[in-house]
C-alpha cells in the first residue's frame, strides 16, 4: 500500500504545481481564474487517477495479463465523466472554447502521464 500512497503524493504535488502554473497563465492572459469548473476538473481527475492506479495495483497479481485493458477502461471512464459532467456545461453556449477544453485536459494529461508511468512500474515488478 506504500506504493499507492507514494503515487497519491506524487500525483497531488504534480497537480498542485500544474494548477499553479495553469492559473498563473490565466492570470497573465487576464482570463477568469476559477471559471469553467477548473477546481472540479483537477479534483475529479485526481480522484479518478488515484482510483484507477489503486485498482491496477490491487489487481496486479491476479490479472497481470489484463492490466493494460483495465488501464484503457480507466481512460474510457475518465472520458465518460468528461462527456457526462463537463461537456454539457462547456457546450451550454453552443461552442467549446479552447479555455474550456484545456481546463479539463491539462489535468487529464498530467494524470495520464503519471498513471502510465505508474503502470509501467507495476508491470516491471
Amino acid at each position: 500500500m506504500a506504493q499507492v500512497s507514494r503515487f497519491a503524493f506524487v500525483l497531488s504535488i504534480s497537480l498542485f504545481f500544474v494548477f499553479f502554473i495553469h492559473t498563473s497563465v490565466l492570470y497573465q492572459l487576464d482570463l477568469p481564474l476559477f471559471d469553467h469548473l477548473i477546481i472540479w476538473s483537477y479534483l475529479i481527475n485526481f480522484f479518478l487517477a488515484l482510483i484507477i492506479y489503486a485498482s491496477l495495483f490491487h489487481f496486479r497479481k491476479k490479472y497481470h495479463d489484463q492490466l493494460g485493458f483495465l488501464f484503457m477502461f480507466g481512460s474510457m471512464l475518465k472520458f465518460a465523466v468528461f462527456f457526462i459532467f463537463f461537456y454539457p456545461v462547456y457546450k451550454a453556449d453552443q461552442q467549446l472554447e479552447t479555455i474550456e477544453f484545456t481546463t479539463f485536459f491539462i489535468p487529464y494529461l498530467i494524470c495520464l502521464i503519471l498513471e502510465t508511468s505508474g503502470l509501467i512500474k507495476i508491470l516491471k515488478n
